[in-house]
C-alpha cells in the first residue's frame, strides 16, 4: 500500500470508531469530540476500560494490534457492564461492532473503577488466551523465534533436528510488512494446511536497530528470495509470489558480506582472493571417491563412521569404487586408516564444466559448485557498470529486491550491444541495501546462493543463538533420540559445544523450591 492509502485506511478506521463509540464517551463522563482524535482518541479509551495508557503503542506493531483489537472490544463491552459470555462471543464473532449495538440501542452505564477480573469463566478464559497470545507475539517477531533445521547443509555445526532460538534483536526486529496474518505461524496454519495471510495490505519495509551487522561466518536466519507459493495456485496452476516475511525460511552461514569479492576455486572458497578462514566449530564436508580392496569392504558400513554423513554410491562395483557425498577432514583421516580402504581423493566438479542450474542461470557462464566465479557482493551506496557481462548478475536485485519489493518499477533488458532500464540506456546502478552470498558447509549437499545468488538484508530473519533441543530422527528409543549432549547449548563460540542443560535444571529446582518456601511463610 501507498502512504495515500495507508492514510485514508487509517482514516476509515477512526470513523469507523468514532461512530461505533461516542456516546460511550459521553457516559464515562468524555466529551463525543474526544473519541474523533486519532491516538488521543486510543489514550483516552484506555483510561475508560481501566486499562495503561502505554497500550497504545501495541496499536502500533503489526500483529499484535489485530490481536489487540478483539481485546479492546471486549474490555469496552466490560466497562459498560456488559460481562456476560454472549456478549464476550458477540463482541469478537461481529469484529467489534457489537459495539455499535451498546452505544446506540442497548441500555449501558459506566462502570468506574471496575475490576478487571472476568466475571463469567469463558470471559476469563478469552482474556487469558488473548493477553497470552499478545504476549508471545511480542516475544516471537521482536525478541526470540523458534527454528527448527529441516536439512544436512551446516551438519556438524547445525544438525538435522535441532531446535533453535533465533534473536531477532541482533541484526534489528524486522517490522512484519504482511499486515493480516495468523499470530506465531509462518505462511501456513498447521493442521488445515490454508494460507496463514493475506497478501495486501503490505507494511512497508522497516527494521528495529540492531547492535551489531552480520559478519564473515555468521550463521544466519533468512527468508529464501527466490521462493514462489507451491501449494497454492490459481485454476490455471499459476503460482503466487509469497510476501517477503513469508518466503521458506532458511539457515547458511555467510561466507561473504557487503563489498566482498568472492571465488570458488576446486571447491575452496576465496574471499577479497584470501582463503576463507572458517571458524573452529565449522565443519565443511565434500564428496569423496574411495576405493575399497579385498572381499571385506563393505561401503555400508563405512556411512555409520563418525563424520562421514548422508548418503553414498557405486560408481563402479567391479572396481569397488564408491562415491560418498557429505565427508569432513575428520572421516576422511578414518576412511584412510580402514584396513578395507585402498585409496580416498576429493571430488571435485572440473573448472570449465558448465553445470545446469547454476547462478547466475544465464546458460552463459562455465561455472559449478567446485569451482565460481568472481563475482562481486553488493553494498548499498556502491555503484558497478552495468553491461552485457553483468547484466545477469545483477538483473534480478534491479527488478526484484530493489525494484518490486521496494515498490519501484525498474524494468532491464539487452536491446543490441545495449542494456537499458525503463526503456533509457543504463552504464552504471547504485545498490539501495546491502547483499550477503550464503552457503552452506555440506558443501556438495547445500542448495545455497551457488544456485540462486544475492539475499538482501530486507529478507535477513536473525541469528541463531542457542539449541534447546536436538533430536535425532534415525533413533529407535525415545531416549535415545535426544541428543543429551547438545540440549542447551550456544551455536556461536569456540571449542566443542558446552551443555548448560544441568544448569537449567538446577536453576528450576531452587524457582520452585523458592516459591515454594515463601508460600509456605506467607501462609504461615
Amino acid at each position: 500500500m501507498t502512504f495515500s492509502e495507508w492514510l485514508i485506511f487509517i482514516l476509515i478506521i477512526q470513523v469507523v470508531h468514532f461512530l461505533g463509540t461516542w456516546k460511550l464517551y459521553k457516559s464515562a463522563g468524555r466529551q463525543a469530540w474526544e473519541a474523533a482524535i486519532p491516538i488521543y482518541n486510543a489514550i483516552v479509551l484506555f483510561k475508560i476500560i481501566n486499562r495503561p495508557w502505554w497500550w497504545v503503542f501495541l496499536l502500533f506493531i503489526p500483529i499484535v494490534n489485530l490481536i489487540m483489537f478483539p481485546v479492546i472490544w471486549v474490555e469496552t463491552a466490560r466497562s459498560f457492564g456488559k460481562n456476560s459470555d454472549t456478549d464476550t462471543i458477540l463482541e469478537i464473532v461481529t469484529l467489534g461492532f457489537y459495539t455499535y449495538y451498546i452505544n446506540y440501542f442497548a441500555e449501558h452505564k459506566y462502570v468506574g473503577n471496575r475490576s478487571l477480573k472476568a466475571k463469567s469463566k469463558t470471559g476469563e478464559w478469552v482474556s487469558s488466551i488473548l493477553f497470552a497470545v499478545v504476549a508471545a507475539t511480542i516475544v516471537h517477531t521482536y525478541i526470540m523465534q523458534p527454528f527448527t533445521i529441516p536439512t544436512s547443509s551446516l551438519e556438524k555445526t547445525l544438525l538435522v533436528g535441532d531446535f533453535l532460538f533465533v534473536s531477532k534483536f541482533h541484526y534489528g526486529a524486522r517490522v512484519p510488512q504482511t499486515a493480516v496474518s495468523f499470530p506465531m505461524v509462518h505462511d501456513t496454519i498447521p493442521l488445515v494446511g490454508i494460507k496463514s495471510y493475506l497478501n495486501k495490505p503490505q507494511i512497508p519495509y522497516m527494521r528495529l536497530p540492531g547492535f551489531q551487522d552480520i559478519q564473515r561466518n555468521d550463521i544466519v536466519v533468512f527468508n529464501w528470495p527466490v521462493d514462489t507459493v507451491r501449494m497454492f495456485r490459481d485454476d490455471s496452476g499459476r503460482h503466487y509470489d509469497k510476501p517477503i516475511d513469508k518466503k521458506s525460511n532458511y539457515v547458511k552461514r555467510a561466507v561473504a558480506i557487503a563489498d566482498d569479492s568472492l571465488e570458488i576455486v576446486d571447491g575452496k572458497i576465496f574471499v577479497n582472493n584470501q582463503p576463507l578462514q572458517l571458524p573452529d566449530r565449522a565443519k565443511p564436508q565434500y564428496s569423496y571417491i574411495v576405493q575399497g580392496k579385498g572381499q571385506g569392504f563393505n561401503p555400508r558400513s563405512l556411512i555409520e563412521i563418525y563424520d562421514v554423513t548422508d548418503g553414498a554410491s557405486w560408481i563402479d562395483q567391479s572396481k569397488r569404487l564408491y562415491k560418498f557425498t557429505s565427508v569432513t577432514e575428520k572421516g576422511v583421516q578414518k576412511l584412510k586408516n580402514h584396513p578395507n580402504v585402498e585409496y580416498i581423493e576429493r571430488w571435485i566438479a572440473p573448472k570449465g564444466q558448465k553445470e545446469d542450474g547454476i547462478f547466475p542461470n544465464n546458460g552463459k557462464v562455465d561455472w559449478n559448485k567446485d569451482n565460481f566465479g568472481p563475482i562481486y557482493i553488493p553494498k548499498a551506496g556502491k555503484t558497478v557498470d552495468i553491461n552485457l557481462e553483468s547484466f545477469s548478475l545483477y538483473r534480478r536485485i534491479i527488478e526484484v529486491y530493489e525494484g518490486e519489493e521496494m515498490g519501484i518499477q525498474q524494468k532491464l533488458e539487452v536491446r543490441g550491444n545495449k542494456v537499458y532500464m525503463n526503456d533509457e540506456p543504463i552504464e552504471e546502478y547504485t545498490f539501495k541495501q546491502d547483499y550477503y552470498w550464503m552457503m552452506g558447509d555440506n558443501r556438495h549437499n547445500s542448495e545455497d546462493s551457488r544456485y540462486w545468488g544475492y539475499v538482501p538484508f530486507n529478507h535477513v530473519v536473525g541469528k541463531p543463538v542457542f539449541v534447546w533441543m536436538s533430536l535425532d530422527g534415525n533413533a529407535k528409543s525415545l531416549i535415545d533420540k535426544v541428543r543429551w549432549e547438545r540440549l542447551f547449548t550456544t551455536v556461536g563460540g569456540k571449542g566443542k559445544p558446552v551443555s548448560y542443560f544441568v544448569y537449567f535444571l538446577i536453576a528450576v529446582v531452587l524457582y520452585i523450591g523458592y516459591n515454594y518456601f515463601i508460600k509456605n511463610k506467607k501462609s504461615k
